[in-house]
């Protein structure tokens, strides 16, 4: 009728019902109507029927009730959850380059003047300081920003804390443990798992630091790693504050290097480095005199 013609609910058959009343009211149930069926609705009249207080719960929209069948219905359930979040960020103040290529799967927590880029996914529990700048394609995890610092497209977060006036990226891995202090670089296809990094250390370019402790205004240089795995056991390196290491350099662990050490760059360091100290561990170069390369015959 008109009445029941202007009613805009509708009951989308979601019931919080007291598990102790549940048995006896679902064995009570009756088929008798007209088609035939039983009807969890009826648990209603049951549950007032026992003095049981009956409360409607309105959804501020639909969506928040809607049901999901199939991977489509749930990529649009997650699409409109995951703008409902962007929308909060930006009532906050932080800058989303573009609310519809954003994504958080976790909590955040975020200073002022936070600026996020194109394609960034943060997940589980992230924290991020004062004008924090995220480059695009970025994934942040359970990880802890300072402030002022930048991080370059493709950088990947996981299980890390950075310190403040960092710069990282672009393509840079911090992984779990990785401690970062302040004013530090971090350069492009670098990789740190479970080591500290004291404040204004650099590595640049193409390095890997695993199981270390690194002093103060340390240069990594390129190509350098740290080998710190025998396939069975994991050891660590310490290394001091002013340390310039050559590029192309293996640190094979447990090693030392002490304060202001240098090492020359392709040196295999096997063994402690006292402080100070210019270190060099290659092979001299020689020439081969008469030598002749083999080369493959004409093709006929």
């Amino acid at each position: 009728d008109a009445a029941q013609k202007a009613v805009k609910e509708i009951n989308t058959g979601i019931l919080v019902l007291p598990n102790a009343k549940l048995e006896a009211w679902l064995n009570s149930l009756s088929s008798n109507n007209a088609q035939g069926e039983y009807y969890l609705t009826d648990l209603i009249a049951k549950a007032v029927a026992d003095g049981i207080k009956v409360h409607p719960v309105q959804v501020r929209a639909s969506h928040l009730a809607a049901g999901v069948n199939n991977k489509l219905q749930l990529a649009e359930l997650e699409r409109i959850f995951q703008t409902e979040q962007a929308q909060e960020l930006l009532k906050a103040g932080v800058t989303l380059r573009d609310p519809a290529r954003f994504d958080l799967r976790g909590r955040l927590k975020h200073g002022q003047d936070v600026v996020i880029d194109v394609n960034v996914v943060i997940e589980g529990e992230v924290e991020i300081g004062d004008n924090v700048e995220i480059g695009a394609n970025c994934v942040i995890k359970n990880a802890k920003i300072g402030a002022n610092t930048k991080i370059a497209p493709f950088s990947h977060f996981e299980g890390c804390e950075v310190g403040e006036n960092n710069q990282i990226g672009p393509y840079a891995r911090l992984r779990p443990q990785a401690r970062l202090s302040d004013d530090v670089h971090v350069g492009n296809f670098v990789e740190i798992k479970n080591a500290a990094i004291g404040k204004g250390t650099k590595a640049n370019h193409l390095t890997y630091i695993g199981d270390a402790e690194v002093g103060s205004k340390t240069n990594f240089g390129a190509g350098t790693i740290i080998a710190n795995y025998d396939g069975v056991n994991k050891y660590k390196t310490v290394i001091g504050d002013e340390v310039r290491i050559g590029s192309n350099c293996v640190l094979v662990a447990p090693v030392t290097l002490g304060n202001k050490v240098t090492t020359g760059a392709g040196s295999a360091i096997t063994r402690n480095c006292e402080d100070g100290k210019l270190v060099l561990a290659r092979s001299r170069q020689t020439v081969i005199e008469g030598w002749v390369r083999p080369e493959k015959g004409d093709k006929k």
